[in-house]
């Protein structure tokens, strides 16, 4: 559950028309979660998209990455905003287990560093 004070800041970033700074809100939140040992994450990468999927569920309207090979069944109910109580535990627990390097300033960096590369590498294989 993403805290009050985020889903405000979202809100006034979509007002003024900044959805990806809104999501990027989402994504400031766990990355401040995993820091602190709320839970942690496996990679940056999880950390990033967890957040993501936050921002989703808060109505933050963001582009899909690719199509996703799970259920429709579980996917509807993601959309109802209902989900297995047994699943969610569990996979709370899972990212308890996982260590908190995945949001230091080293690994955060080198994300932002390959993320760009791989979006220029993008940009120049279209405009040939």
């Amino acid at each position: 559950m993403p805290e009050k004070e985020t889903v405000q800041k979202a809100k006034r970033k979509m007002r003024s028309g900044k959805r990806a700074s809104a999501a990027g809100e989402f994504v400031r939140e766990e990355i401040h979660h995993v820091r602190e040992g709320k839970h942690g994450a496996r990679s940056t990468k999880q950390a990033i998209a967890i957040g993501l999927s936050k921002a989703r569920r808060a109505g933050v309207k963001l582009p899909r990455k690719g199509r996703s090979a799970k259920s429709s069944t579980r996917s509807n109910s993601l959309r109802r905003g209902t989900s297995s109580r047994k699943r969610s535990r569990a996979s709370l627990r899972a990212l308890k287990r996982e260590g908190g390097r995945a949001a230091s300033r080293k690994a955060l960096s080198r994300q932002a560093r390959t993320a760009a590369a791989r979006k220029k590498s993008r940009g120049s294989r279209t405009s040939r």
